[in-house]
């Protein structure tokens, strides 16, 4: 049976997609009976609308599990790791800044395998008749952004790049759905934010993109683990069996990008034409690489901005959270990511 996720509120499809990315959120777990597999093993994986679960399926790389999979169901990253945390979750998928908030935290995780995508989906948005034309022109104007997502990083590196800081802009830190609601209705200047929240907004013409995060941010997203559950050898095994299955599944939606939309559509309630566009955009040019050592740092320095911002109550070695038996040959960190197939 599958496990689904009833939101609180609908007040669009995408309020379900907080994302691997997103920041501190209150929305509810659903913790429903789905599995997959057979056998006296239970790999518990925590999962997002459309996420880990989705494409596996579509891939047809949930056949022939010699483990069980149970799926839990979370509206953001900081949910799920906090889920990790407690030991209720064994690994789950989030973006490059919410473990960063985790470790601060002190969390108990560890990250154990990493993607690398094109960051063009992660955006600075401004309304379609906006007067402002460049990053340099944000001072003094109103953003929206999730506090603690990936999006605020990226608002923070690009105003770095435009020679800003976060002090010369109005921060409102909004989860998506109501910042949705501020920026349509014109109640902030400008939105950062990530896909598939870009290409709803672009594809519905009620804004533009002002800058993104390519070559700005990292683009790596990750999969994190129970330092318990790795300890545990029958886990370990079946979360690198589990690791290789993601990794084929990711080849799969680069070279289906259609199926993988229609299928992404489905789970979420996403339009197609913006599920597609967020796929060919951002999804598809991801690529499994090593969790190394300009990883780490890439990951540190994200941390140390979060820390000097005092966002982050204390320094974090972000090398002291994550293991690295699971890179086996993948390339490093650095590999470019796969092109966009964005027409």
């Amino acid at each position: 049976m599958r496990r689904h996720l009833v939101p609180a509120a609908l007040l669009l499809p995408l309020a379900l997609l907080a994302s691997a990315c997103g920041g501190n959120s209150s929305a509810s777990t659903s913790t429903g009976d789905g599995t997959d597999g057979k056998g006296s093993l239970i790999l518990n994986v925590g999962d997002q609308k459309g996420g880990s679960e989705a494409v596996l399926r579509a891939a047809g790389e949930l056949k022939n599990l010699d483990y069980k999979i149970k799926w839990s169901t979370f509206t953001s990253g900081p949910p799920l790791l906090e889920a990790v945390n407690a030991k209720a979750v064994d690994i789950g998928g989030v973006g490059n800044t919410p473990p960063v908030f985790a470790a601060g935290a002190d969390s108990k995780i560890t990250a154990v395998a990493a993607y690398r995508g094109r960051s063009k989906g992660d955006a600075i948005l401004v309304p379609e008749d906006s007067k402002l034309k460049k990053a340099e022109e944000l001072k003094g104007k109103s953003v929206a952004v999730a506090q603690g997502s990936s999006a605020h990083y990226q608002l923070v590196a690009s105003l770095k790049a435009a020679g800003l800081t976060l002090g010369d802009v109005k921060v409102k830190y909004l989860q998506p759905a109501d910042a949705l609601a501020a920026f349509t209705s014109g109640k902030v200047d400008a939105w950062a934010v990530w896909d598939p929240y870009t290409s709803q907004v672009l594809q519905a013409k009620q804004g533009r993109v002002l800058t993104d995060g390519d070559d700005v941010v990292n683009g790596l997203t990750f999969q994190v683990a129970a330092p318990g559950a790795l300890k545990d050898k029958k886990k370990a095994a079946a979360i690198r069996d589990y690791l290789d299955r993601l990794r084929r599944a990711q080849d799969w939606v680069y070279e289906h990008p259609e199926e993988w939309a229609k299928v992404w559509a489905k789970d979420t309630g996403l339009p197609y034409e913006v599920a597609l566009a967020s796929v060919k955009r951002t999804n598809a040019t991801r690529v499994p690489v090593a969790i190394d050592k300009p990883l780490i740092a890439s990951e540190q320095e994200i941390a140390d901005t979060f820390t000097d911002l005092k966002l982050i109550p204390r320094k974090v070695d972000f090398g002291d959270f994550v293991d690295t038996r699971f890179n086996g040959d993948l390339p490093p960190s650095t590999t470019t990511p796969r092109p966009s197939k964005e027409s």
